[in-house]
């Protein structure tokens, strides 16, 4: 990795995340009764949840909100869902606020042209490898994998390295609970 791109990492207290597209493929399956459910990725979840362990919160901003979300965000430790709101950009302003962090703090990673303004306004823009063109051409990182499929975990991981917590990280997997 870059070095300019590695202290982008560095400065990382905040990770806000979109949902459909990000943590999850972009699919929405619906059941006979017209529930709805989705599918995350398990090494996503274990990574945001080692984040809130080291004490960078994780944020989840998405268009759609459900039960399904905030069951998965409960599971992860993410700190805030914040659902069903557009634009997403016109939270950023209470979420420094809230959370006390600079905009150089904040990472945000997207995936399609309702997060491309809210890119454009974090320290660190992040899109998935299957994002639109426009998308990737503002973020400062794109992934090697895509939503639904690692992405996220990539981006933990980046975050982790950069600020030397990976040993930390380790303790705490192996303490007993």
């Amino acid at each position: 990795m870059k070095k300019d791109i590695k202290s982008l990492f560095k400065k990382v207290k905040l990770l806000i995340l979109d949902v459909d597209g990000v943590l999850t493929k972009g699919e929405i399956i619906y059941d006979d009764t017209g529930r709805e459910l989705k599918i995350f990725n398990v090494k996503d979840g274990l990574g945001i949840y080692l984040l809130s362990r080291v004490g960078i919160k994780t944020i989840l901003l998405s268009a759609r909100d459900g039960s399904v979300i905030r069951k998965r965000a409960k599971d992860m430790s993410v700190a805030e869902v914040i659902a069903g709101i557009l634009p997403k950009e016109k939270n950023l302003e209470r979420i420094k606020n809230s959370y006390k962090v600079k905009t150089a703090e904040i990472c945000f990673v997207g995936d399609d042209l309702i997060d491309l303004e809210l890119m454009k306004r974090v320290g660190l823009a992040v899109a998935v490898k299957d994002a639109p063109q426009s998308l990737r051409r503002v973020a400062h990182y794109v992934t090697s994998n895509r939503g639904g499929e690692g992405a996220v975990r990539e981006v933990v991981d980046l975050v982790l390295g950069a600020q030397g917590l990976l040993k930390k990280v380790e303790q705490i997997l192996k303490a007993p609970r």
